[in-house]
Order: structure tokens, then C-alpha cells, then sequence
């Protein structure tokens, strides 16, 4: 079996329209700490997330988790009181719900960005509109090329005086400036792209693909595999009940729920088992 970044791109798509599905429309607590322990691991296997990704994930976390207790008051059990203003336990109970949904859908989306390359996305896309095609497959490339024209703008800005961290005013105006070349070139150079596929005739006639991307048994039992994964997830998921306000109220461990959770952990954990066990057969095949 191939290694899950090397399925058909439509099985590697529907996989994570799946997992990025229920995890974003879903508030159910043992579903989104599923999904949160997942997504770290797969991060963490296939390096889509380095150490400042995980370090920014938990600063994002630490701070979706304290902005709903401070912005939102509802709930019955009042935990202590700031300038007269009630911290109720239902709220920071809701707040570290919302934030394990958020990092584990960021960290979902970085997996996803690292399997779905650009020729993927033409591929999936491409027949049905290239415009649209053309669209997200120019975004996904962006992500990287922003850190790096970042740092180049950067340095450059740097090399000429016009950048100093001495003082936070500085750093601020310097970094604005920055910003501001940073869309700047951004935008043009999306220009260019768009007049100079225009000019070379794309979107006028059916597309082609570059690589020969095609389904096979494997790609048809996953996607299967997948869907009946899913659907015992959300089967789980409407046979539960998960109420944050006023009181918290949860029915979460009924023999659906218990279902359905399993059923979403297993969902989450096939593609590093996948890459396992494709690891452990190219092994033994050199030791042999």
C-alpha cells in the first residue's frame, strides 16, 4: 500500500472534508479532544507542523480558551467576580471547547496544505473550473512564498536603516511598512499570473493534467472506509447532547456516542497507521 500523501487526490480531499467536518461543526467535548490529539500527532508524524506552529497553536489556544469567560458572562455557577463582572464556569468550560475546535482545525489545515499540492488541487478542479482551479491552487502557493518574502522584505528593510526593533513605535511602523510591500507585491505579481495564463489561451479548452493520477482499489476501499467512519461518527453525534448554557449538561457516553467516538479516533489515526505501515514494509523489504 502507498503512503497516504501518495493516494488519489480525490480519496486525500474527501479524507479531510470528513475530518475538518465534523471537527469544525461540532461542539461535542470528546469529538473535539479526538481531534485535537490527532491532529498534534499527524503534525507531529508528517512535520506539517514545526516548533513555532506548535508554539503559536498553544499561544492561540491559551488565548481563545480566556477570551469567552471574559467576553461572555452566561452560565449559572459563578466561579468569582473581576470589577463586578461574574466568571461563570460555563463559560470557561465553553471557551476550552472553542479553542480545542480552532487549533485542531488550524492544524487539520496544515496537514492539509502539505498533502494537497497545487497540481492536486489543478487536478481535482481543473476539469470542472479552471478559474476556480487556478484560484486555490495560487493560494496554497502563497502561504509559503509569504513567509519567505517576509523575511526578504525584511532584511532588506533592515540593510537599508529603515527597520529597527529598538522601540516598540519603531518596530510597529516597521513592520506595517513591510506589510504594505508585502500585499503590494503580492498583488502584482497575482496580476501577472492571471494576464500570462490568460495570454497562453488556459480555461479555453479542456484541461489536461500533468501526472496521471489514477484510482485504485486502495483509493476506492479508503474513500468507502471513510464514509462509513463518518457516518457512524455523525450517527454518534445526534444520539449525544452537549449543553454549555445555562447549566452544563452533557450525555456524551451513550452506546452511539461511544460508537461514534471510536469511529472518529479511527477515522483520524489511518493516515499515520497508513504511513506505518508502508514505512515498516519498505523496511523489512531492504533488510531482506
Amino acid at each position: 500500500m502507498r503512503r497516504f500523501e501518495q493516494m488519489n487526490p480525490i480519496t486525500t480531499a474527501f479524507y479531510y472534508l470528513c475530518v475538518l467536518g465534523v471537527t469544525m461543526f461540532s461542539m461535542q467535548p470528546v469529538i473535539l479532544c479526538i481531534s485535537l490529539f490527532s491532529s498534534v500527532l499527524c503534525g507531529v508524524l508528517d512535520r506539517s507542523a514545526g516548533r513555532r506552529a506548535h508554539i503559536f497553536s498553544a499561544v492561540l489556544f491559551i488565548i481563545a480558551a480566556v477570551i469567552n469567560p471574559i467576553a461572555v458572562h452566561n452560565g449559572s455557577t459563578v466561579l468569582f467576580y473581576l470589577n463586578d463582572r461574574p466568571f461563570t464556569l460555563e463559560a470557561v468550560v465553553y471557551g476550552i471547547a472553542a479553542a480545542c475546535m480552532i487549533t485542531a482545525s488550524l492544524y487539520w489545515l496544515r496537514s492539509l496544505s502539505k498533502a494537497m499540492t497545487s497540481d492536486k488541487v489543478m487536478y481535482i478542479f481543473g476539469r470542472f473550473s479552471p478559474k476556480t482551479a487556478l484560484i486555490i491552487s495560487m493560494s496554497i502557493r502563497y502561504i509559503g512564498l509569504f513567509r519567505l518574502r517576509w523575511r526578504k522584505i525584511q532584511d532588506s528593510q533592515r540593510a537599508l536603516g529603515l527597520y529597527d526593533d529598538g522601540n516598540l513605535i519603531d518596530a510597529v511602523r516597521g513592520r506595517a511598512r513591510v506589510l504594505s510591500i508585502l500585499i503590494t507585491w503580492t498583488l502584482e505579481n497575482g496580476i501577472v499570473t492571471a494576464e500570462s495564463m490568460e495570454a497562453r489561451g488556459y480555461g479555453s479548452m479542456r484541461r489536461t493534467s500533468y501526472s496521471d493520477y489514477r484510482i485504485h482499489t486502495a483509493d476506492v476501499a479508503l474513500t468507502a472506509v471513510f464514509t462509513v467512519l463518518t457516518a457512524f461518527t455523525v450517527a454518534g453525534l445526534t444520539n449525544t447532547s452537549a449543553v454549555y448554557y445555562p447549566d452544563l449538561r452533557f450525555s456524551l457516553f451513550t452506546p452511539w456516542g461511544i460508537v461514534g467516538a471510536a469511529s472518529f479516533l479511527v477515522l483520524c489515526l489511518l493516515p499515520p497507521v497508513i504511513n506505518l505501515r508502508q514505512y515498516r514494509t519498505i523496511r523489512g523489504a531492504r533488510l531482506a
